[in-house]
């Protein structure tokens, strides 16, 4: 991953998009502390919140034009690429009340998260969705509730389903957390069992932002979670937290033992890298490395490669500022922190991201696709190695909050908010 030591970054002004005049990432409906409209009191040259949000992200409706966004890469620029525009035509499944992720069972059928707290099947043959009984209680509101969904790796012989969520604590507090259950499927729904407690954010805290929550495997079977800072800011770089940080577990909730800050025990032994702010998207390309994409605060969305015991920044540097306009130094300012492949201003907000390896549509093999909130599209993300850029997008017209590839090659993406149309991805020939 090529550094910002002693190097200029380079920068690019792509065509005008499809792109929110808001001046944050978005999450739920304007900017995603952000629709909250907080007011954030910032020291000159420090990033410490000291107001929470107020009001439900969700109340506001995303706000589009026609402007240009600046793209920011640190390893100089790729060659031009062309993409056909679009190669796909979407066609309506279904539609789910605030869903927020989706995972493929081997039989085809789809899982599909609610954020209120209902886990529901789809039988994409007949369309037919029906519930999943035995989901642990969430604490809905704002950005929390029922969060991402994904398959044990040996799903196939153990039938373990691995849930996040926002889970209420006391005096008015909420934190992230994982469980695993028993999948067992009878006619159109079925019911989890055995519910068993992974992981959870240290501290609980009060506000309703920056859960994340976001859940991957690797191929070596190891658990990697992404934890919010829960828009508390200083807790990303304190090592006595799990917030603001990627994770790394064993499939059991577990510390692996060659974790970077094992030795430090407790929380810390969890970490695998520092200083995130509110990782929405994770994936793993073909060659094993962990990407995420980052919604900054008032501009500055990310794109990061993951490497081990590395410290992200935030809140000390940001290419995005705080809310009221106080500046937050870049970073470049700051060359000890690992600085972002890309970065968007005016932002994306950037949501569920999948690194796509089928075969149905060559023009994406290998490419990434994030789904953008506020930008209301599908962003296409190009690779070199560890050098990366936006490709291209495609405006879908509504907020994007999930993307997933099935099993035979298909791409499917689901809508934001309560009546979200569930798309399927035509391929246009």
């Amino acid at each position: 991953m090529t550094r910002l030591l002693g190097t200029l970054a380079c920068v690019i002004v792509l065509a005008a998009c499809d792109l929110s005049l808001r001046s944050g990432s978005v999450e739920g409906g304007t900017d995603d502390a952000k629709a909250n409209r907080a007011t954030l009191t910032v020291e000159p040259g420090t990033a410490s919140a000291l107001a929470a949000p107020t009001a439900d992200a969700a109340s506001a409706p995303a706000a589009s034009t026609q402007t240009a966004v600046v793209f920011r890469q640190t390893g100089g620029p790729l060659p031009p690429q062309r993409l056909p525009n679009p190669p796909f035509q979407p066609a309506e499944i279904a539609r789910f009340h605030e869903p927020w992720a989706m995972t493929f069972l081997p039989d085809g059928r789809l899982l599909v998260t609610e954020k209120p707290g209902r886990l529901r099947l789809l039988n994409i043959a007949t369309r037919q969705v029906g519930d999943i009984g035995g989901v642990p209680a969430v604490a809905y509101g704002g950005q929390g509730g029922l969060g991402d969904v994904v398959l044990h790796p040996q799903y196939a012989s153990n039938h373990l389903v691995y849930l996040s969520y926002a889970e209420a604590g006391a005096n008015d507090t909420r934190g992230a957390a994982v469980v695993r259950g028993t999948l067992t499927l009878s006619g159109s729904g079925g019911s989890l069992t055995g519910l068993r407690l992974i992981w959870r954010q240290v501290p609980k805290v009060s506000g309703y932002n920056h859960y994340s929550h976001r859940l991957a495997f690797d191929r070596g079977g190891k658990l990697w979670i992404s934890s919010g800072e829960r828009f508390t800011f200083t807790p990303a770089q304190d090592l006595q937290t799990n917030l603001g940080k990627i994770l790394r577990l064993n499939d059991d909730g577990s510390v692996p033992a060659d974790n970077p800050f094992v030795a430090r025990g407790g929380v810390a032994a969890q970490v695998w890298s520092l200083g995130h702010r509110n990782v929405l998207g994770i994936a793993f390309d073909p060659q094993g490395r962990l990407w995420v994409d980052e919604m900054g605060p008032r501009g500055g969305d990310e794109l990061n490669l993951i490497e081990r015991g590395s410290n992200y920044g935030w809140p000390i540097v940001s290419n995005g500022d705080n809310y009221d306009g106080t500046v937050i130094p870049d970073h470049p300012t700051r060359p000890e922190f690992n600085a972002p492949e890309a970065w968007w201003t005016p932002v994306i907000a950037p949501a569920g991201f999948i690194i796509y390896t089928g075969l149905r549509f060559p023009f994406f093999h290998g490419r990434g696709l994030i789904g953008g909130l506020a930008s209301q599209a599908l962003i296409v993300i190009e690779f070199d190695g560890v050098r990366a850029r936006e490709g291209t997008r495609y405006p879908m017209g509504r907020r994007i909050r999930e993307v997933e590839q099935g099993p035979d090659g298909t791409l499917w993406v689901l809508e934001d908010g309560v009546d979200a149309r569930l798309l399927k991805l035509n391929e246009r020939f």
